[in-house]
């Protein structure tokens, strides 16, 4: 794991990122943020998940309104993601919006970016240049431009309206370079590092439905977290919004740059295994949420459980997948028929009954 990329802090709300900041988790939520009740009790969903910084598409004057009423409802910074239309950009920033999404495929004239640029200084909001594979601008990739290859086209893109912000004096910027393809992705956040240090906000476009989008997503993030690239995520799926925030929460414990909880380890279960040891999974992972643990564990790539109290827990389908297989853990069950092996290090403790093993094993697991 190499040392993450030094970067500008960059604020957005209550929440840094850039430089030696937790790495945020952000997600977007997907109603319409002109229905208030809706949008909010998404956001508190996505607040409970463990998500730090949340998006919200504004299409029209409504929506940009809304955002004033929302704001004292939740407590999350909200981004305000503009496209075509650079008034409601400033209207969201009048609102209160705490950080705007400019899409340069979409919002190029400098006189337009230079109003909204004007209005984030007075009001301290960082912009976003969000380019995204899908809306470049064919009519401005002519020439050499258009040769470029895809991934060079998202940071000419980029660089270019980064200029423009800086030639106004505005340097409150982050940048992303999604594309749908995970090579282009990754080659594009590779590439931009060369020319700037601001901070990256990471993510994969159109990825699809859960399963399939969070692997997309896990490959491409995976690679550039692990070479020290990214201040933010978004993983972005076909699904609840709540179903993005976990999946990023899972790719930065993966890595060793978060930590939300104990790990789990459990085995794939076979014919050997004779409990419904999914259920029981399951149920020990509802039942941690709100555990305790510190949110600054791991930010220089060394895995977490290294350097802090976060336990380590394993739950086996059988003796073969026993204290063997998860020796590592500081406190396990390996399941029989109708008992358990609590175990811990590797070393047995005793046996308990399969219907007393769950608050066993909280209860040990409170003792780390």
């Amino acid at each position: 794991m190499k040392i993450r990329r030094k970067t500008r802090i960059i604020k957005i709300g209550n929440i840094k990122i850039g430089a030696n900041n937790p790495i945020a988790i952000q997600s977007m939520a997907k109603a319409k943020t002109s229905c208030i009740e809706k949008t909010v009790k998404q956001l508190k969903e996505l607040e409970d998940a463990g998500c730090e910084i949340a998006r919200l598409a504004i299409k029209d004057s409504s929506d940009a309104r809304s955002i004033k009423r929302i704001k004292t409802l939740i407590n999350l910074p909200i981004v305000a993601d503009i496209h075509f239309n650079w008034r409601l950009a400033i209207e969201a920033i009048d609102n209160g919006a705490d950080k705007i999404r400019l899409n340069p495929g979409n919002i190029y004239n400098k006189k337009q970016i230079k109003e909204v640029a004007t209005a984030a200084k007075i009001n301290c909001v960082p912009i976003r240049v969000g380019v995204n594979s899908g809306s470049l601008l064919v009519r401005r990739l002519a020439g050499s431009m258009a040769r470029r290859p895809e991934a060079g086209k998202m940071v000419k893109s980029a660089m270019d309206y980064i200029k423009v912000l800086e030639d106004f004096r505005f340097y409150n910027i982050v940048v992303s370079l999604k594309g749908s393809n995970i090579y282009d992705t990754i080659k594009a956040y590779q590439e931009i590092i060369k020319f700037c240090d601001y901070p990256l906000h990471l993510g994969v476009t159109a990825t699809g439905f859960s399963y399939s989008g969070a692997i997309k997503s896990a490959i491409a993030l995976g690679v550039l977290l692990k070479e020290g690239i990214g201040d933010t995520i978004r993983v972005s799926l076909t699904d609840t919004p709540a179903q993005e925030v976990k999946a990023a929460k899972a790719i930065l414990e993966s890595l060793g740059l978060r930590c939300f909880g104990p790990e789990i380890i459990s085995c794939p279960t076979c014919g050997r295994c004779e409990v419904d040891l999914i259920k029981i999974v399951k149920e020990l992972e509802n039942r941690l949420i709100g555990f305790p643990v510190s949110q600054l564990a791991g930010l220089t790539g060394t895995p977490a459980h290294r350097h802090t109290g976060i336990p380590k827990v394993a739950l086996m389908g059988c003796e073969v997948n026993g204290p063997g297989e998860a020796k590592q853990a500081d406190i396990g069950i390996a399941f029989g028929r109708k008992d358990g092996l609590l175990f811990s290090k590797g070393k047995p403790i005793k046996k308990v009954s399969i219907n007393k093993c769950m608050d066993v094993l909280l209860k040990e697991i409170n003792k780390i």
